[in-house]
């Protein structure tokens, strides 16, 4: 199925001189035409967007070819490096064809220059397509450029030597975000990422916005005095374009403040956004999940952290509208899909004999209303734990797949799986300073679950022994850095049923309101895998600190 998308109305079908079918060429109101056959299109200004890669064969009566574009100053090698090709009448350019590639290389779409009034059109699959120049260099490296359009990536190119990578934007300083978040993860593998837009009021925004997108120090903003890189290349003002390369300024915001300026704003409640936890009594001594803050799990195994993930990623899906990021490190994405699930169906689909008690349309409907939504991203690590790596995926959903809430299970396996690691303590305290200086940039809410070291003595926490934060496995930086720690206990050894599947859910930190204790019980179902809260089911009162 393909679509073409115009403001034009559609005047009758016609024959198609390109390709020679008789009816499947299309005319609109505005005198251009559109072939559904070949894809040809001639005229327009509107994108043709298909689900599909299509033939290019627009402008099929011109003649395109490598040549240089003198107005330009731009040489035939250039050209050739980012696949531009012009065609000319007599000696004079009339169009441009810049050719985009999606991220693998396959080349997917047309960009097209009229420059007698400087239209652009475009054919194919542009809105899937990487940034112009993408395909032509290596992924990785010490710098790479962004320039607003594809006669200034080619123009910087030229003017730092031909030697580092210069890409370009799809469709203006307007689309500059949307384009280097598609393309964010090819950018961020370069040490340093130059902008250089117009230098206009739009431009100047534009790089702003761009920049914030990466973490701190990475990004760099050059400042021009003409209005683009193609005028110093036009004017022959090669070393000032170096000179102001060179120069960029590392972007930074703006964090200094004097309080007095805060005035109305001080009551803006809208930076950090609240989600409130499922159980209420947790919602008394919390106040709820917010963004912008780090709240650690913690538990010995078997005491329902899988069960309480499952259930605070399917509730922030129901009651809010934000994207949701999910590193479980010790499964599968599939697995990770059927969690999720399994809270929708009221079944523990993530056991496959379950599964097959349900008919592929009920397992459908289920999808359809969790993985469906579009709004998880799971991280599929094929065995892979680096720290920076691991750091690199929190950023990337956060910043390029605008994820408010990532969850990381767990602390305990990122150092473990370290090659170098000769000291756990000291892993875990510049990996928990890492993420604590993450949730800060993005200001995510950042869920994560870390392990418990066996506690002395013959009674561990499977026999549920009461948490405190001196159990925290490896480094007293978890607590130090964290908003919130909770704490899990279970006695999965008790006699009585209830009691050996029930939680008790301990507040170990709560930096907001500094409220601790037992905040409420939940029992865990084994025929539906929820857990629901309920009163405290033990004889004894718990103290609630």
């Amino acid at each position: 199925m393909q679509q073409y998308e115009t403001d034009s109305k559609f005047i009758k079908h016609m024959a198609c001189e390109s390709c020679g079918s008789s009816d499947a060429n299309s005319l609109y109101d505005d005198g251009h035409t559109h072939c559904f056959s070949c894809h040809t299109t001639i005229g327009a200004r509107e994108v043709m967007k298909t689900e599909q890669v299509v033939p290019i064969n627009m402008n099929a009566k011109k003649n395109f070819q490598w040549y240089s574009i003198d107005d330009r100053k731009i040489s035939s090698e250039t050209c050739k490096k980012y696949n531009v090709m012009v065609a000319k009448e007599g000696s004079v350019i009339t169009d441009h064809m810049y050719k985009y590639f999606d991220k693998d290389g396959s080349y997917i779409a047309t960009k097209y220059r009229k420059t007698s009034n400087k239209q652009f059109w475009s054919e194919g699959n542009l809105s899937n397509a990487g940034l112009f120049g993408q395909n032509v260099f290596n992924q990785g490296g010490k710098y790479i450029t962004v320039c607003e359009g594809e006669i200034d990536a080619m123009s910087a190119y030229e003017l730092l030597g031909s030697k580092w990578p210069v890409v370009s934007i799809k469709n203006g300083a307007g689309s500059a975000l949307k384009n280097c978040k598609q393309s964010f993860d090819y950018l961020n593998k370069f040490d340093t990422v130059v902008v250089c837009f117009d230098n206009d009021e739009q431009g100047k925004l534009a790089e702003q916005q761009v920049a914030q997108l990466f973490e701190p120090n990475k990004c760099k903003i050059v400042s021009l005095d003409l209005k683009d890189a193609n005028e110093y290349l036009k004017t022959g003002q090669r070393e000032k374009f170096v000179q102001s390369w060179w120069n960029a300024r590392t972007y930074t915001p703006a964090g200094i403040i004097n309080l007095a300026d805060l005035g109305s704003a001080l009551y803006d409640e809208k930076i950090n956004e609240t989600c409130p936890y499922p159980w209420t009594k947790m919602n008394e001594k919390t106040y709820g999940m917010c963004t912008g803050e780090l709240v650690t799990f913690t538990s010995g195994a078997g005491m329902g952290k899988s069960s309480i993930l499952r259930e605070l990623m399917h509730h922030i899906m129901r009651n809010t509208e934000a994207n949701i990021g999910v590193l479980a490190l010790e499964e599968s994405t599939r697995n990770t899909a059927f969690n999720i699930m399994s809270v929708e169906a009221n079944a523990r689909l993530y056991i496959k004999e379950v599964r097959e008690q349900y008919t592929p349309e009920q397992l459908k409907e289920w999808q359809d209303a969790t993985l469906g939504s579009g709004r998880f991203f799971a991280f599929d690590h094929f065995g892979s734990i680096e720290n920076d790596e691991i750091l690199d995926r929190v950023r990337y959903m956060a910043k390029a797949l605008d994820c408010k809430w990532v969850f990381l299970d767990h602390l305990s396996i990122l150092v473990s799986g370290q090659e170098d690691n000769g000291d756990e303590r000291k892993s875990i305290d510049i990996l928990m300073t890492k993420l604590r200086s993450l949730v800060e940039e993005t200001n995510i809410g950042l869920l994560l679950v870390s392990h418990l070291r066996r506690p002395a003595g013959d009674r561990g926490h499977e026999d549920g022994r009461e948490v405190s934060l001196s159990h925290l496995r490896g480094s007293a930086s978890i607590a130090h850095l964290s908003d919130a720690v909770i704490g899990l206990e279970r006695n999965q050894q008790a006699e009585d049923d209830v009691e050996a599947n029930t939680t008790t859910v301990r507040i170990l930190k709560n930096r907001y309101t500094g409220e601790t204790g037992i905040s409420c019980y939940l029992h865990y179902d084994r025929d539906t895998g929820r857990m629901t809260q309920i009163d405290n089911p033990f004889m004894e009162n718990d103290n609630d600190g």
